[in-house]
């Protein structure tokens, strides 16, 4: 990834995590503030309610009380005290009296509770009422569930005691806690109070009730209801009404409880989400748009800031790679006094003092190539120089001392001089063929057949005639013709042969090994010699070093000159005593291949 681009993910990336940033910080403020607000007017609905109860409860008591008080009450209380009451005159007394005083419930019982008269329900004459408490009676107002003919419903009850003489009439009167009592609530913009009437196992009466005298599903408020009902505490939830967001709410449950404390009804106050909803929807949308300018304003800042800085850097990578390609005093123009043009004005000062340092360079490098040389071709020729000289005065003195046997001992004197003038051909040839390595002529090959020529060449039935016996193994693997150079591939695997063969005096096992590559083919030869130190692995692939009593130190320093040339690679894997693997990694090269026929190495055989 360029520069440029890294500089606009990094300013697009921090503008994007700051807008993000800002907008969780203010959608979690708004949050919080909104369901602190949502709090306050719950406490205060709450508060309300009460407030309400307790008023309606004073006047259900006075009407009670004036229901308790009346002349009617006074003679069924009297009626009471006789031997034989006769309870069917008063069984409409009570609904009477209830729209009289606009009581919603209205019940007379006598002392055993039994039902003498009911307003709400005539059909419960001469039944047992429940709620009829034990005494001391309370005197103040109370919750209490009553039962109608089509259900259960919650009411403000009071309760007063009648007597006449040793006979008690209990006057049970109360009103409704239904639509009317919720709509007399003054609920703020975007609240609403719903009642869920706890029912009785007789109830079929939809329990869930608003203001508006609506009957609504419980289903969503199913678990804030069931662990209100399981706690009696106050608690809250949010209820979703339907997919849509806006139209969840914040529910908080107030339970309502009876004389005995039994749960008989649960006060819910709903909060709408719409404002939250909408609120977050403009700060997104805000996010958005901020954060949309902030990524231009990015694009720009960075555009101008690469540009700024890319350039330079273009230029002094530009030089960079010049210099690399050979052109050793390349120089680039200083266009500021910042830290981009101290770097191209150290770039420059670098670029002289490599010239100076490559002319000295070049110079010591030839002096100490000229003096490796002459060493290298001194210690050469002065093995086969000593016995020639020795040869030679031994036929003087033959000539001189002994004449009669000069003959004999000329003959056996020149095969000496021949064997050592032989020896200096060859020491002089392996140095000239170094010095004019060929350059590959690369066409399409078949690497495995040139590893098998070699194998059938060094490794044959003849092999193992002079020597211990060495076992060859070939493991090919099916690998696609590359380009290269036949005969200098051919070459080089000799080379690598004929050192492992070196390398294990005793006898062993040689592995000529083919893989397919990637980028190529892979070739590696094992031995299971002797192997190498560290060191001589570091130094193997220099020129005039070997590890052998007679050699020249050249031979595997052809064999990575000719990988090399093929653009490969050329590396060796050993451990003392563990044997050695010289490892050569070939490129496809199919670009240099010649038009012409394919061939293998059939100049090789």
């Amino acid at each position: 990834m360029s520069f440029r681009r890294k500089l606009l993910l990094m300013f697009s990336l921090a503008v994007a995590l700051s807008v993000a940033a800002v907008t969780w910080t203010v959608s979690a403020m708004a949050r919080r503030a909104l369901e602190q607000s949502d709090d306050r007017r719950t406490a205060a609905l709450v508060s309300q309610f009460r407030g309400e109860f307790h008023r309606r409860g004073e006047e259900v008591v006075r009407l009670v009380e004036a229901v308790a008080a009346s002349e009617s009450a006074a003679r069924m209380a009297l009626s009471l005290s006789r031997e034989s009451p006769d309870y069917g005159a008063y069984l409409n007394q009570a609904k009477a009296l209830a729209e009289t005083e606009q009581l919603d419930f209205l019940e007379f019982t006598d002392s055993q509770g039994t039902i003498i008269s009911s307003a709400e329900w005539p059909a419960k004459f001469g039944y047992k009422d429940s709620a009829v408490p034990t005494r001391p009676l309370p005197q103040a107002p109370y919750l209490q569930r009553e039962l109608l003919p089509d259900g259960a419903s919650l009411g403000v009850s009071a309760i007063r005691e009648v007597t006449a003489g040793d006979t008690s009439l209990y006057v049970i009167g109360g009103q409704g806690l239904d639509q009317r009592f919720l709509a007399s609530l003054k609920l703020p913009s975007g609240m609403r109070a719903m009642l869920y009437q706890n029912p009785a196992p007789e109830s079929s009466r939809q329990p869930l009730l608003d203001a508006a005298g609506n009957h609504l599903a419980a289903d969503p408020l199913a678990g804030l209801i069931k662990r209100t009902q399981l706690e009696k505490v106050e608690s809250a939830e949010l209820a979703h009404w339907s997919s849509d967001p806006a139209d969840d709410e914040t529910v908080h449950a107030i339970p309502l409880t009876g004389p005995s404390n039994e749960l008989l009804g649960i006060l819910l106050i709903g909060n709408s989400r719409r404002p939250y909803v909408e609120l977050r929807q403009r700060i997104r949308s805000a996010a958005l748009l901020v954060g949309g300018a902030g990524i231009l304003l990015a694009i720009v800042l960075s555009s101008w800031a690469a540009a700024r800085v890319t350039r330079p850097v273009e230029q002094l990578a530009e030089a960079a790679r010049a210099v690399a390609g050979g052109n050793w005093s390349k120089q680039v123009d200083v266009t500021s006094e910042d830290e981009l043009g101290e770097l191209a004005r150290a770039f420059n000062r670098m670029t002289l003092e490599l010239t100076e340092q490559r002319e000295k360079l070049v110079q010591s490098e030839r002096v100490a190539a000229w003096r490796e040389l002459a060493r290298r071709l001194a210690h050469e020729l002065k093995n086969p120089l000593f016995p020639l000289q020795l040869t030679v005065e031994n036929l003087i003195r033959a000539r001189d001392e002994r004449p009669e046997m000069f003959e004999e001992i000329l003959k056996e004197s020149s095969s000496t001089l021949l064997a050592e003038i032989a020896n200096l051909k060859n020491i002089i040839s392996r140095f000239s063929e170094f010095s004019r390595m060929p350059q590959p002529r690369f066409q399409r090959i078949d690497l495995n057949e040139v590893v098998r020529k070699v194998s059938r060449l060094f490794l044959g039935p003849s092999s193992g005639l002079d020597r211990p016996v060495i076992e060859s193994r070939l493991d090919l693997g099916d690998i696609q013709p590359i380009a290269a150079d036949a005969e200098l591939i051919y070459r080089a695997l000799s080379n690598l042969v004929l050192n492992a063969l070196d390398a294990m005096p005793k006898g062993g096992t040689l592995t000529l090994r083919t893989r397919q590559d990637p980028k190529g083919a892979l070739i590696e030869v094992s031995d299971t010699g002797s192997g190498l130190t560290w060191e001589e692995c570091q130094r193997l692939f220099t020129p005039y070093y070997t590890t052998k009593a007679h050699g020249t130190g050249l031979g595997l320093a052809i064999v990575q000159s000719i990988v090399s040339d093929h653009g490969g690679k050329i590396s060796v894997r050993s451990e003392p005593g563990q044997g050695a693997t010289f490892r050569i990694e070939l490129p496809g090269n199919l670009d240099n291949a010649r038009e012409a026929t394919p061939q293998s190495s059939t100049t090789l055989s």
